[in-house]
């Protein structure tokens, strides 16, 4: 069954991405079309990045990033959760994926977004990074704002309409991923 990990890319004291996070999931586990785990990157602890060769050439020399790699290589494809910083993604999701190469290619990947704008600027800049990474993106995606999907700007209150748009993602991702199946195959 295909594999799809939903990845928080947030690591702050006090973050919102925790709750959006866990509502993807939530939404994900009510169906039946593919495996769905949380990946939290507080769990790995992963440095700034401290791998001394590049990792396009697979060379891994750290056990912090064997580990990492070995949990990324197991999906088929991504929901990638990110808060948007400085109209970009967090530098923590950001130095995890830069850690492995090989692991993403030829998976798809998605994205719901947070911030003032709904973290749209973040996601057009993971766009980027999945393009060189051979990472299909999906067209549909989530985007909550700070203003009205959240309570003081904390508490996670998403409108309805959001749960729709968390369908659309997944429905994408899993298409995707499966057509890729035989490219990781190869």
């Amino acid at each position: 069954m295909t594999k799809i990990a939903i990845i928080l890319g947030s690591t702050r004291p006090g973050r919102n991405g925790e709750a959006v996070a866990r509502w993807v999931l939530d939404i994900a586990k009510q169906r039946s079309d593919a495996e769905y785990e949380l990946v939290d990157l507080l769990d790995y602890k992963l440095p700034h990045l401290d791998e001394a060769i590049p990792p396009s050439m697979g060379q891994y020399s750290q056990p912090h990033t064997k580990v990492w790699a070995e949990k990324i290589r197991s999906f088929d494809g991504f929901v990638f959760v990110t808060p948007e910083y400085n109209h970009s993604t967090s530098g923590a999701l950001k130095n995890a994926i830069d850690f492995l190469f090989a692991e993403w290619n030829n998976k798809a990947a998605g994205f719901v977004s947070y911030g003032a704008v709904g973290g749209a600027r973040a996601v057009e800049h993971l766009r980027l990074v999945m393009g060189e990474l051979q990472v299909a993106d999906v067209r549909a995606q989530v985007t909550l704002s700070l203003h009205t999907d959240f309570t003081n700007f904390s508490q996670f209150t998403p409108g309805a309409h959001q749960a729709e748009q968390v369908s659309a993602v997944l429905d994408q991702v899993v298409a995707w991923s499966a057509a890729l199946a035989p490219l990781r195959a190869a």
